[in-house]
């Protein structure tokens, strides 16, 4: 697993705490990541920066529990400037946020596999 996008030792401490529910929080998280980001599509595409500004706090605390830095960090960077009411880059952090996503979908998909055939 790549330890650029995800932080191994988090998800091994979720693994110890979430036994044989393990599978259920990855499932949760991608589903849950999915909703978050057609929040900000949605916020972006209306230039809403309060609705931005809470989809992106939301989905940065999801990934920074889940080990996620990549992806938090970029949450935080459109969380601070939607709070600053600057949505001119929004679009390329968004980007951003899609590309590093699509890239954790993957590795935990192969997470969830590798779980489920112990």
């Amino acid at each position: 697993m790549s330890d650029n996008h995800l932080d191994r030792d988090v998800l091994s401490s979720l693994q110890e705490i979430m036994e044989e529910e393990y599978p259920v929080l990855l499932d949760t998280f991608l589903i849950d990541s999915e909703e978050r980001l057609r929040l900000l599509q949605s916020a972006e595409h209306s230039q809403d920066a309060q609705a931005m500004r809470r989809a992106a706090h939301s989905f940065k605390g999801s990934c920074s529990n889940m080990g996620a830095k990549v992806l938090a960090d970029s949450c935080r960077d459109l969380e601070e400037l939607a709070r600053r009411g600057e949505l001119g880059g929004s679009a390329q952090l968004i980007a951003r946020i899609e590309r590093e996503f699509a890239i954790l979908r993957i590795l935990l998909k192969s997470e969830r596999q590798r779980f489920s055939t112990h």
